[in-house]
């Protein structure tokens, strides 16, 4: 209960912040129950007058509530299922810049990580040059056996895991909440949101693990001649620290550079299309956050990416039913589109084949009639998880993401040249996809892989036989006999009991007095 109020009245702190701050001005009333409205109006009440618009109100708010919700509001920007288009695209906007902290800071947690002075792991380490929530990146020089190298060297921010478990379990109580008073949420997992932030967070302030994703998308786009990624420097790393090749180059929201340096924007543009789709359909494993502040072009045209914190992983089944899904809409087959997110278990089967059928035809038809550079299909996939909420599709947190990480890059590529054609552009990788895996190939190397399952399953019979042997006799046992509970565990349980009725009587008096209190200083 004390945790509960806690948890409460830290919540309660957001919302006045929020509020304070005009954030609540993105939410539609049109969305929710009469109550909610109710609610938002009176909260509105003390919103201050003469903000900015919605993205700017809402940047304020989150950086006066500290980086964990900063984060929150980058995170949610990749759930538009949750908050609406219109504020996912306004929280696109939110940029993850928080104050930097002392060099001095940075060079203990630096010593304390990697166990060694400053002064003998770099000839140089700067001032920071970038700084976001939950780590800031300096420049330093190193000497390797090919001679001195330029790395940049990211150090995790002092004391941020505390503040994030503490922001966490407040913002686990407001889902468990939200589940409750409004039932209707339970299908966009409110509290599976928080878990996957969690983790998510988990992994971006352990920096080995970026390192590992740095890695491993690497070693999965060695043979791709127009990415590339720079490479971690594993000597010189740990949790709170990594550092890696530094990265020449020109962003690819710089449009003048790029046309200053004689780089041709249209291959540019499809290289960063196809690179994303390469990723997600070929490898299950993809950048997930791919703003063109961690895009780059180096001087041979090459696409570079850098911060691997939030990477984007898709099994077997979903990179079958994207493949699908976008080649079917490609080819006008509404019918195979369908079919598709039934096979795949995404849409209940009470429901009708030919009705989904139709639902998707009229987000199909549409793009048909339009040119080619019209078409979005970010908007597509869009469209299409709101057609799937009338069909009781439940919320698949991997594909959201996928989807707003292909928004992402859409705009990307449509900046570098505005007339790009999605589907001519995708069609080839889908397509290359469809045929070695679904082709003859694809399916010799699945029965293969069937085969040598059940192998291995065979081998495992004896051990399970004996296991469930095990299992019967105790179950048994606790039938004929019971379970034998002593003197001691009644005692136990008697003390336990009479401990959780005090502790509520004093929580409750905690609640009122609190209550007396707000009621008191409101006159």
């Amino acid at each position: 209960m004390i945790g509960s109020l806690v948890h409460f009245f830290r919540n309660l702190r957001a919302g006045w912040v929020l509020a304070r701050e005009g954030a609540l001005a993105l939410v539609d009333p049109n969305f929710l129950p009469p109550a909610a409205r109710l609610s938002l109006r009176f909260a509105r009440i003390i919103e201050r007058r003469g903000l900015g618009d919605g993205a700017a109100r809402l940047s304020v708010a989150l950086t006066r509530l500290g980086p964990s919700y900063v984060k929150f509001g980058q995170f949610l920007a990749t759930r538009p299922d949750i908050v609406g288009v219109a504020a996912a695209r306004d929280l696109e906007q939110l940029q993850d810049r928080m104050p930097p902290f002392p060099r001095e800071q940075a060079v203990r947690v630096i010593e304390a990580a990697l166990g060694r002075p400053v002064d003998e792991l770099f000839l140089e380490f700067s001032e920071p040059i970038a700084a976001a929530s939950i780590a800031q990146v300096h420049k330093a020089r190193i000497t390797t056996p090919e001679g001195e190298e330029i790395v940049a060297v990211k150090v995790v921010r002092p004391g941020v895991r505390e503040g994030f478990a503490r922001d966490l379990q407040a913002m686990r109580a407001a889902a468990r909440l939200f589940e409750r008073v409004v039932p209707d949420a339970r299908r966009l997992k409110p509290m599976e949101v928080v878990e996957t932030l969690a983790r998510s967070v988990a992994i971006e302030m352990d920096l080995r693990l970026e390192a590992a994703a740095m890695s491993e998308l690497a070693e999965n786009t060695k043979d791709d001649a127009d990415f590339r990624v720079p490479s971690p420097e594993w000597t010189l790393t740990a949790r709170d620290v990594l550092t890696t090749t530094w990265i020449d180059g020109i962003r690819l929201n710089d449009i003048a550079a790029i046309e200053k340096a004689g780089l041709d924007r249209v291959v540019l543009a499809r290289t960063v299309l196809q690179s994303f789709l390469r990723h997600a359909i070929r490898d299950g494993f993809f950048h997930a956050d791919m703003h063109p502040g961690n895009l780059f072009v180096d001087a041979k045209g090459r696409l570079v990416a850098v911060d691997f914190g939030i990477m984007g992983r898709l099994g077997m089944k979903e990179r079958r039913f994207l493949a699908e899904i976008l080649l079917g809409f490609i080819r006008r087959d509404y019918r195979r589109v369908a079919e598709v997110h039934f096979e795949a278990g995404y849409v209940p089967p009470h429901h009708s084949v030919e009705d989904f059928a139709q639902a998707l035809r009229a987000i199909g038809e549409p793009i048909h009639d339009r040119r080619a550079d019209e078409i979005s299909m970010a908007k597509l996939l869009t469209l299409l998880f709101e057609i799937t909420a009338l069909f009781d599709m439940a919320t698949r947190t991997e594909l959201v993401m996928l989807q707003k990480t292909m928004v992402v890059v859409e705009g990307v590529a449509r900046n570098l040249d505005p007339k790009l054609d999605m589907w001519t552009t995708s069609e080839p990788v889908v397509r290359e996809w469809m045929e070695r895996h679904l082709g003859p190939i694809g399916r010799i190397e699945q029965a293969g892989q069937g085969i040598w399952t059940l192998a291995g399953f065979a081998a495992t019979l004896p051990d399970l036989a004996l296991r469930a042997g095990r299992v019967l006799a105790q179950v048994e046992d606790v039938t004929a006999k019971g379970v034998a509970l002593t003197d001691e565990s009644l005692d136990a349980i008697g003390r336990a009991k009479a401990r959780g009725n005090r502790w509520g009587t004093v929580a409750l008096w905690i609640i009122a007095a609190s209550l007396i209190m707000l009621l008191f200083g409101g006159f």
